[in-house]
């Protein structure tokens, strides 16, 4: 089952967030509402966004100026953004909006189709990279663990060799050398458990006799 992401809207009118959830309601995602650039800031360093919906036209600080704030952090700087503008759309406005790093810029009223099917492709692209970046944790832990394993095979193997010697200088005492051969006897074992849990899976070996 795919675990469901966060979307970040940033928008000043009430109507037009309300009016963006229902559009994206059917994504059944968890739908975050910010009313200002500032708010959308202190939302997005606490929390991890697919995408965020910005409105252009905002009091204060704009939707370019937010943006610019989103892409200079280390932390967001690869959240994408649509920018969403209620104006006649203009080669400057689109052209500034890219600038600044946004993905889209569309112009209300859009098709809320469209809207869904684009906002879909950003939700999807940030599970592959969460699931890619998972496989890579754990790849990295798998290779520590098997460098630890090897570590600890060599140094079994010097345990064993050395109580094979030691055995053989005290032959003269029968007590400590038998308490010496059932030490090593026990490495011996531990040496082949970790062997046979350490080897390929279905991996054949030959058996004498």
């Amino acid at each position: 089952m795919n675990r469901q992401v966060k979307i970040l809207l940033v928008d000043d009118n009430e109507d037009s967030l309300v009016a963006l959830e229902a559009i994206l309601r059917p994504l059944q995602q968890r739908l975050f509402k910010a009313r200002s650039g500032q708010e959308a800031m202190k939302l997005m360093l606490r929390y991890e966004f697919a995408v965020v919906l910005l409105d252009v036209l905002m009091p204060g600080m704009d939707g370019f100026e937010t943006a610019t704030h989103i892409k200079r952090l280390d932390q967001t700087r690869d959240v994408p953004i649509i920018f969403l503008t209620g104006t006649e759309p203009s080669y400057g406005a689109a052209f500034r909006g890219y600038a600044v790093g946004a993905v889209d810029y569309l112009t209300k009223p859009f098709d809320p189709w469209v809207l869904r099917s684009k906002v879909a492709v950003f939700i999807e692209l940030f599970r592959k990279t969460a699931v890619l970046v998972e496989q890579t944790t754990l790849l990295a832990q798998l290779v520590r663990d098997h460098e630890a394993l090897g570590d600890f095979a060599r140094r079994l193997g010097g345990v064993e060799s050395r109580l094979e010697g030691l055995a053989g200088a005290v032959s003269g005492d029968e007590g400590l050398r038998e308490t010496v051969k059932e030490l090593a006897d026990q490495v011996a074992a531990m040496q082949a458990a970790f062997d046979a849990v350490s080897s390929p899976a279905g991996e054949v070996r030959a058996v004498d006799g």
